[in-house]
């Protein structure tokens, strides 16, 4: 039987090519590997004798840096986003550690762990400063970023995320959506399990076939889905609340935890919105 997903993957790179971005390997250490799409426009061609790209130019535009969920790989994930920002910004998207190309020998799978090594990453590839825009799990690797690293993180967008997964949080979540652990909802194994995330992590159904650091960082913006049944706007707007006058919210209508892929055109609008705004009021200053 065909694979959908992996047979789309050709056409979904060919097209995230003409976006502007391609693959590239990096090297963080012996026996860890972070894949990422990087700008075209960093990319040097090799040089004569050489067989592959060995280093990169730096980012000449703004970078924007989109971190995945659980559910897909970095690209399968922002299909729709990465377009809509290329032509302003510098958009990088990599693939944490354990997810599409990225491998490690290192058994440590916390959001701590992966901030630690996608910012090692996104040094060996020139990046000094971005903005983090992170969904679900990759929000809660956003804010370990801005944590950890808040001269790197200019400002943050987050959608369907929070702060860490507390056994509180973890536990009333799961129960209420009816699966007995966090890696039966967000790693399913089976057409069923899938549909069953699906189900709860989009607001119509989808079609599938069978405390941080807030002085250095500008902004805080939540984008939310409304209907968003994993972490309800509750939550979103609790953590508003945590973080304090720097942050700000928006709901999108219609739209549950995959906000990102079922309404792209108006969480695309939010995201250029909040990014212009933010570098304009740098340049202000």
């Amino acid at each position: 039987m065909v694979n959908l997903v992996a047979a789309q993957k050709p056409l979904m790179n060919g097209l995230m090519k003409m976006a502007g971005v391609q693959p590239y390997s990096v090297e963080i250490e012996p026996g860890t590997v972070m894949n990422f799409w990087v700008p075209c426009e960093t990319v040097k061609k090799p040089g004569k004798g050489e067989k592959k790209v060995t280093h990169l130019e730096k980012p000449t535009k703004p970078v924007v840096v989109l971190v995945h969920g659980f559910a897909a790989e970095g690209i399968v994930t922002w299909q729709f986003q990465v377009g809509a920002l290329t032509k302003k910004y510098s958009v990088y998207v990599p693939d944490l550690l354990f997810f599409g190309g990225s491998i490690t020998d290192k058994p440590d799978r916390s959001p701590t762990f992966q901030a630690e090594y996608l910012v090692q990453g996104l040094r060996k590839l020139g990046v000094e400063k971005c903005v983090v825009v992170g969904f679900s799990y990759g929000g809660m690797v956003a804010f370990k970023m801005a944590q950890m690293y808040p001269h790197m993180v200019e400002a943050m967008v987050v959608s369907g995320s929070i702060l860490a997964m507390t056994d509180s949080i973890s536990v009333e979540t799961l129960n209420r959506l009816g699966f007995s652990s966090s890696a039966e909802l967000l790693l399913p194994n089976s057409v069923k399990g899938l549909k069953a995330l699906l189900s709860v992590a989009a607001y119509k159904k989808l079609w599938f076939p069978d405390r941080l650091h807030k002085d250095y960082l500008e902004r805080i913006h939540l984008l939310w889905g409304e209907e968003d049944q994993i972490f309800k706007q509750e939550l979103a707007y609790n953590m508003k609340e945590q973080l304090g006058e720097n942050t700000t919210f928006k709901g999108i209508q219609k739209a549950g935890h995959l906000v990102h892929l079922e309404r792209p055109c108006v969480y695309n609008s939010c995201l250029k919105h909040f990014l212009a705004s933010l570098y304009a009021e740098q340049v202000n200053k």
